[in-house]
């Protein structure tokens, strides 16, 4: 047996070679994802975090890239596979996990349930806009008092003649008061339905929530409900109980369990960048051992983070698809991943770590939430715990 040539060293911030996993249309999408974001996000970020500002205008250069519903088919939308949309949340959130969950609430949340479930006439009326970027959408299910018990929800919608009436009330809802289409869930009498809602439709509300701490470059909302009538052709025909509501969540945390990577790796090589120009003790930081070690644990946290995102996508682009619990798997381990790196990054660059000059504490405050949004911490473990023991721990 002859032995092969050394390997070449692996880039600092890809230890695994996962880009050579990458065929050459994801090798593009990621590379054009991450110079839109490095040009048009990057360098304002912070000021945007700062103000509590969503930059509207970039939303037609979303359509146009084709990213919003890009893992949806036909209706003009890009049909392009999960690895692939999961690949450009990553490079979005490496921008701001605002500006990826605009793009995951408009593609996986609002546009994904008219997509599997809404009839033929509303997909033509909703997609193609939506795609373009020239509607937007947001997603009505946690309610001030039901977040991950969403199937006790208050918001109820009533039959009245042909006609539906719905009453009540979401909370934190993304683009909420941008949106011109929201999809709403509510019980009713044979149980969890959706809704199509225009905006401007009579009795509906929806308030702009501020004084928040974190996600301060996404537009979060109150919707409210009084006495919402809606024709009988609003439902979403396709679908009945809390399967539909949940697959859509399983959809979006799929873009989270590789959008979070993103946040960790902006940190990591701000982290990295600064470990090498600042100079303590006669030397760059990077020189001493403890600043190595916290280096070293980022880079093996975020590879294998990033090999658990290739392992769900490709599982999700086979005809084996991806599990529930799967997913749960990846966003519970790699939120987690991002965090760490955040709050380590943090103590390498010092009282500067807290700047916006530079993004790490506002990945950190973001990461907040994105730990708490679509299944919190505490849901996908036991999401988890019930399928390696058979027991419901839920109630």
């Amino acid at each position: 047996m002859s032995l092969k040539p050394r390997a070449a060293a692996p880039a600092p911030t890809d230890l695994l070679g996962i880009n050579h996993m990458l065929d050459d249309e994801e090798k593009a999408i990621r590379s054009t994802v991450r110079k839109w974001v490095e040009e048009k996000i990057t360098p304002h970020a912070g000021q945007w975090f700062e103000d509590g500002v969503f930059p509207e205008d970039i939303i037609p250069e979303l359509g146009e890239m084709g990213l919003l519903g890009m893992h949806l088919e036909g209706y003009d939308c890009a049909g392009m596979s999960a690895t692939n949309y999961g690949l450009a949340c990553l490079e979005l959130e490496a921008g701001d996990s605002g500006l990826r969950s605009f793009v995951s609430v408009q593609g996986s949340l609002a546009m994904f349930p008219i997509w599997a479930y809404g009839s033929e006439e509303q997909k033509q009326r909703w997609l193609p806009e939506m795609a373009a970027g020239r509607a937007i959408g947001c997603f009505g299910l946690t309610e001030p008092d039901h977040g991950s018990d969403p199937g006790n929800m208050s918001t109820r919608a009533v039959k009245d003649g042909s006609d539906w009436v719905i009453n009540g009330a979401k909370m934190w809802i993304t683009n909420g008061p941008i949106a011109d289409v929201a999809v709403v869930w509510a019980s009713t009498e044979e149980g969890v339905r959706g809704f199509v809602v225009p905006t401007d439709t009579k009795g509906f509300t929806a308030n702009e929530i501020k004084h928040k701490g974190s996600l301060r470059m996404s537009k979060t909302g109150e919707l409210v409900f009084d006495n919402m009538r809606l024709p009988e052709d609003a439902v979403l025909p396709e679908v009945t109980g809390l399967k539909g509501p949940l697959s859509c969540l399983s959809e979006a945390r799929f873009g989270i369990l590789f959008g979070a990577l993103g946040a960790g790796r902006s940190c990591f090589e701000t982290a990295l960048d600064y470990s090498k120009s600042r100079v303590q003790f006669g030397r760059p930081i990077g020189g001493f051992q403890l600043t190595q070690q916290k280096l070293t644990n980022m880079a093996m946290d975020l590879a294998k983070g990033e090999l658990l995102a290739m392992h769900l996508g490709r599982l999700k682009d086979s005809d084996r698809g991806l599990a529930p619990e799967q997913v749960s798997f990846g966003k519970l381990n790699n939120v987690r991943v991002a965090i760490d790196a955040a709050r380590t990054s943090r103590t390498i660059l010092g009282g500067n770590g807290i700047s916006h000059e530079y993004p790490i504490m506002r990945h950190s405050a973001n990461l907040e939430s994105v730990l708490t949004y679509e299944g919190t911490e505490e849901v996908h473990t036991l999401v988890i715990g019930q399928l390696l023991t058979g027991q419901n721990a839920f109630s």
